[in-house]
C-alpha cells in the first residue's frame, strides 16, 4: 500500500494514540519523521523516541507525554503543507506566527528542520510542515 503523505500519517497516529491514552505509538521511520519527533521532544510535547531496526526502513517508537491529571500534553496537531499544496512562510510571516500562536510550528528550511523560534533566530523562512499545540 502506498502512502501519499507519510508525515500526515505520523501526526494522525500520534493524535489517535493521545486520544486512546496510549503510552507509545509506532510509526515507520524516515529522516523527516526523526527530525519532527526530535523537535517535538525538544519542545516538551513528547517524552522520548526509540528507533527499532526491522530489516527494512526501521520503526520509530514515540513515547507520549501526559500531565499529572493524565491529560495529553499534545492538545492538537495540524498538517499545514501537504503534497498537493505547499505552504511556504517568509521571515515576516514567521514573526507574526511566533507572536500570535500558542504552540510550535515546525518549519523545513534550507538549514534543516527546526521550530519556528529557531527559524526566527536564524532569520530564515521555509516550508511550514505542521502546528502543534
Amino acid at each position: 500500500m502506498s502512502m501519499t503523505d507519510p508525515l500526515a500519517d505520523m501526526l494522525t497516529r500520534i493524535r489517535n494514540a493521545c486520544k486512546a491514552r496510549k503510552t507509545a505509538v509506532d510509526v515507520p521511520a524516515s529522516n523527516l519523521k526523526r527530525q519532527v519527533a526530535r523537535i517535538m521532544i525538544e519542545e516538551n510535547f513528547l517524552k522520548d523516541m526509540l528507533e527499532i531496526p526491522d530489516g527494512k526502513q526501521g520503526i520509530l517508537r514515540i513515547y507520549l507525554k501526559y500531565s499529572k491529571d493524565d491529560e495529553p500534553i499534545i492538545r492538537g496537531l495540524r498538517r499545514l503543507s501537504v503534497p498537493g499544496r505547499k505552504y511556504y512562510i517568509n521571515l515576516e510571516e514567521l514573526q507574526n506566527i511566533t507572536r500570535s500562536r500558542i504552540g510550535v510550528t515546525i518549519v523545513s528550511t534550507s538549514r534543516g528542520v527546526m521550530s519556528n523560534a529557531r527559524a526566527l533566530e536564524s532569520k530564515i523562512g521555509g516550508e511550514a510542515l505542521c502546528n502543534i499545540w
